[in-house]
């Protein structure tokens, strides 16, 4: 397997929320949902802090257990809480979380798991179009709510203020029936991650992206999901968040593209299977 990626935070004055780990036989993807200015979260580390220590506890139990992807993540999700549930409110509604998405090679399968709205795309080989997963039951929650958010200028005061009422709205349906899960402080929310395997003889490629990334897709419709792999495998991953930052720019007050929050993290992975030893010296 071999990896290549890049991630870029969305203002460089404040921290990356993104957080990517890798080993030989797994990766894992985490976008830590920030609490936009204004709003309160119960916890003093803040979102980075709890992105990097749930994804390097995750990627250590990947590599060291044999248990599923969500009995892994479950106990992550436990050991970070452990870390500051002393001296923070994990009870409160704005306590940090992330998006989760995991990959690993077992034996001859290749084993995902995705939480919350990152993507996973996975191409078979031969296949004409590649899977993509990814967890939309926050998106679906949140168009209940985002048409006042969305009809204002992107950069505004006013759009300021209504996205901060958004998720602090969207945190009331947070890890609940009915709404959508996350990684937070209740490692059952491990149980409602989307999960599956491949063969892993048949991929011969796949991406992890934050929703940062996969904006060119899926929100800006700029490439299909076979033109974003072509794109991370002729020019690289920090190719394609360029791509993202010029439709960004392009549109900095949401007209063309009505979104939360102008910039956003974008992180990108990519990973080719197979015989990549080839013409080694």
């Amino acid at each position: 397997m071999r990896l290549t990626f890049a991630t870029r935070p969305a203002d460089p004055d404040r921290p990356n929320e993104d957080y990517l780990a890798a080993a030989p036989d797994a990766v894992v993807l985490l976008d830590g949902a920030g609490t936009p200015p204004g709003s309160q979260s119960g916890c003093s580390h803040g979102v980075a802090w709890y992105s990097r220590m749930l994804g390097s506890s995750v990627l250590a139990l990947m590599t060291q257990s044999r248990g599923t992807l969500p009995e892994i993540l479950g106990e992550g999700i436990k050991a970070v809480a452990s870390m500051h549930d002393f001296t923070c409110d994990l009870s409160h509604a704005g306590s940090p979380s992330a998006t989760v998405v995991m990959l690993r090679r077992a034996g001859e399968e290749l084993q995902w798991l995705v939480l919350a709205d990152s993507v996973l795309v996975i191409e078979p080989a031969g296949a004409a179009e590649p899977l993509v997963i990814c967890d939309d039951r926050e998106a679906q929650v949140g168009a209940r709510y985002r048409e006042r958010m969305d009809a204002l200028p992107g950069g505004s005061a006013e759009h300021r203020q209504a996205h901060r009422e958004y998720v602090e709205t969207l945190r009331q349906h947070r890890n609940r029936d009915g709404g959508f899960w996350v990684a937070a402080a209740d490692p059952s929310a491990a149980d409602q991650a989307l999960t599956g395997t491949v063969p892993a003889g048949q991929v011969t490629r796949a991406a992890l992206l934050s929703d940062g990334a996969s904006r060119l897709v899926d929100r800006f419709h700029l490439a299909t999901w076979p033109e974003a792999l072509n794109l991370l495998d002729r020019h690289g991953p920090a190719a394609l968040i360029q791509r993202v930052r010029d439709a960004e720019h392009s549109d900095p007050e949401g007209t063309k593209w009505p979104r939360g929050k102008t910039f956003d993290d974008a992180t990108a992975a990519y990973l080719v299977f197979g015989d990549i030893e080839q013409g080694a010296p």
